[in-house]
């Protein structure tokens, strides 16, 4: 299975810190604001563990620092916050143009081997549990979730505030192959093209579309989310869909939708490896400031079998009832 990516980026960390600022991670981070404003990215990547330069080369490095640099520009000040999930030193980070938290994990040999890069936002928003509108999962037919639980062995979103309850979703055959040959071309990834459909009677809030869809494999840094559309629902829920096949949207920004309109097809655009579909229920429009909500469907088919106000986890071969 292809690994589907919509954080800006996170590789696993290995080590366990404790909530004081260790010395390793002082240097290091040191290191890193010296040599990004000096602009010597190689140098930052000579300082990844040997599993981080293999799953992001130098060239990936490089084309990342540049995009983070031309968005915000150089860092002016960090501050240390905490340690999140006990691994990922955290600094509220002020660059020219942006806030951002920058999170940096270290090996044991005082290698880099995680960095998160995430607008930074004060924990002073609602956080509601769940949904509190019924819902229809968003497509027709069998689906496949690739990610969906409140653990990290079960969810990766879980490491991001607003994208916590995400889900993703593909189609697989019998074999639990989501493309039909080889998987080289977008057409032939089962989830290709495919429709997906308001859950609920909503208000489409906003629409992203034109962005290419990748090669099979391949990733787009620069715009995360790719093509996107938000719902609002009656009860103040954002419904955020993500990664459409490139001017497949049908529906306009300030459109009242019904419950199985179609939004678009399924595509690969922005940072997606494969055709798939990502969603979740944030608090708020604005991601940079939204907390996830943990998303309940009110009548599936959970590996054929019926399932009442159910929320999906990893693994599972799903359907509306």
């Amino acid at each position: 299975m292809k690994y589907l990516c919509f954080i800006f980026l996170l590789l696993t960390p290995i080590v366990n810190f404790g909530q004081e600022e260790k010395e390793a991670s002082k240097k290091i981070s040191n290191e890193f604001e010296q040599l990004y404003n000096a602009d010597k990215y190689t140098d930052i990547f000579e300082r990844f563990s040997p599993e981080m330069k293999k799953d992001l080369p130098v060239e990936k490095t490089i084309d990342f620092l540049k995009g983070l640099k031309k968005q915000a520009g150089n860092i002016e000040h960090r501050e240390f916050i905490r340690y999140e999930n006990k691994t990922f030193a955290s600094y509220k980070t002020r660059f020219e143009r942006a806030l951002f938290s920058l999170n940096i994990s270290i090996d044991k040999q005082d290698k880099i081997n995680g960095l998160l890069v995430k607008p930074f936002k004060e924990d002073n928003l609602p956080k509601p549990d769940r949904n509190k509108t019924k819902l229809d999962l968003p497509f027709r037919g069998v689906w496949t979730v690739v990610w969906g639980g409140d653990t990290e062995e079960l969810n990766y979103h879980v490491e991001n505030e607003a994208q916590k309850n995400a889900f993703d979703f593909i189609i697989t055959d019998k074999e639990g192959k989501s493309y039909k040959t080889d998987g080289k071309t977008n057409e032939d990834y089962y989830a290709f093209g495919k429709e997906i459909i308001a859950p609920c009677n909503a208000e489409v809030v906003r629409v992203i579309d034109g962005i290419p869809d990748n090669t099979p494999g391949e990733f787009d840094l620069f715009y995360i989310p790719g093509n996107t559309v938000i719902l609002k629902t009656a009860d103040d829920e954002y419904l955020y869909f993500a990664h459409f096949k490139q001017n497949s949207i049908v529906v306009k920004q300030g459109q009242k939708i019904n419950k199985g309109d179609v939004l678009g097809l399924c595509g690969n655009s922005g940072n997606s490896s494969e055709a798939h579909l990502h969603y979740h229920i944030q608090n708020v429009e604005d991601i940079n400031e939204a907390t996830g909500v943990k998303c309940f469907f009110d009548s599936i088919k959970v590996n054929g079998f019926l399932k009442n106000d159910y929320s999906p986890l990893k693994g599972e071969r799903i359907q509306n009832n």
